[in-house]
């Protein structure tokens, strides 16, 4: 099969044909039919997090599966399914008490390279290949462990099922899950990629108002607008936090970070207001800290949480997420950016660099 292979961090990816061995017991194979372009698999790229090389990037995606593997009772071939990169054991506490996004099971997945059970089905003339967080989608086919994908209803197209399974889960459950109740309360979203735009689409979704939109991208800032947000704020050509209080002269009560850089964390937690609570969303390089000032997290009580995956139950939120989608409540497509072939995956990836507008998808089946 044809894939794109990562050598070394910091180097182009090169597509080119691989083996990929049948699924084994607990598997599926999966035929790739779209794969989202995210910010987190250019961290990798770049080097920013570290995984095993070489490696077949691409974590969000979308298609039909192939084969199952013995033992493997809940999934047939032909069935549509969205890829998470997040399986659950079913077994460890954080699965038992509902934060599947926090299963244990993941870390054997990110450290060996392999799948749950630390081993690869992918090589290139003997050679081992690993696995990008038990996915690999960058590719015309991935195996995966049935417990890393979700059933599609026929009428979702590939590319909304495959950004659903990141980007979409990320930034609308970092408010449904996150956040949760804020009907009336400000939020401010900093970063319009797909995760903060469909940060947004939460945020319409659960009633907060008002809704501001912090970038560097006009083009960014006006989607942002017609997917809902109130207010938008160029932090290239103003002060974000003065932007903020002439909005919200009291604070907001809510912010969302989803780019991972520390200046922007810290006027996220400048800009709340006292009680006010920043989730952070966004992924930086290994070891990237921020400073939060002790007095004014302790006398204005001012809290500073993480959201994994959008700190959802993918089980039952991607579901859901497809019914809204399908009811008209939740208007995907307008996320959908740029199609690329595999060919052309490099360019994907210097668009997302330059800031392109809406969730690049490439497609591992079509032709340049």
């Amino acid at each position: 099969m044809r894939a794109a292979l990562l050598q070394n961090f910091g180097s182009p990816l090169e597509i080119g044909e691989l083996e990929l061995d049948e699924p084994h017991s607990g598997e599926v194979l999966v035929r790739v039919e779209a794969a989202g372009v995210c910010h987190s698999d250019q961290h990798y790229l770049a080097g920013d997090l570290r995984c095993p090389l070489p490696v077949v990037p691409g974590h969000e995606g979308a298609g039909v599966i192939e084969a199952v593997g013995p033992g493997v009772t809940r999934f047939s071939p032909g069935d549509r399914v969205c890829l998470m990169w997040r399986p659950r054991c079913g077994q460890c506490r954080y699965c038992l008490v509902g934060r599947p996004a926090l299963c244990e099971a993941a870390g054997i997945q990110s450290s060996s390279g392999g799948l749950l059970d630390g081993t690869s089905r992918l090589s290139t003339g003997g050679t081992k290949v690993h696995h990008l967080l038990g996915v690999s989608c960058f590719a015309e086919y991935c195996v995966v462990s049935e417990r890393a994908v979700v059933p599609v209803p026929d009428e979702v197209p590939a590319e909304i099922a495959a950004i659903a399974g990141c980007a979409v889960i990320t930034g609308v459950g970092a408010v449904l899950n996150a956040i949760g109740r804020c009907a009336g309360d400000g939020i401010v979203i900093f970063g319009a990629g797909g995760v903060g735009l469909s940060s947004v689409l939460g945020a319409v979704l659960a009633g907060a108002n008002p809704v501001v939109v912090v970038d560097v991208v006009p083009e960014r800032l006006e989607m942002a607008a017609r997917l809902g947000a109130t207010h938008t704020v160029d932090a290239s050509r103003e002060d974000t936090a003065e932007a903020l209080r002439a909005i919200r002269p009291g604070g907001m009560e809510w912010a969302i970070e989803a780019i991972g850089r520390p200046a922007t964390l810290e006027t996220a937690i400048e800009v709340l207001r006292p009680g006010g609570t920043l989730v952070a969303v966004g992924l930086g390089a290994v070891g990237t800290t921020f400073d939060v000032p002790l007095n004014v997290l302790v006398q204005r009580e001012k809290r500073v949480v993480g959201s994994l995956y959008g700190s959802a139950n993918p089980l039952v939120d991607l579901p859901r997420l497809f019914d809204l989608y399908l009811a008209g409540r939740l208007p995907l497509d307008a996320l959908v950016g740029r199609r690329y072939p595999l060919d052309r995956i490099n360019e994907a990836f210097a668009d997302l660099a330059d800031g392109s507008v809406g969730r690049g998808v490439v497609l591992p089946w079509e032709s340049q």
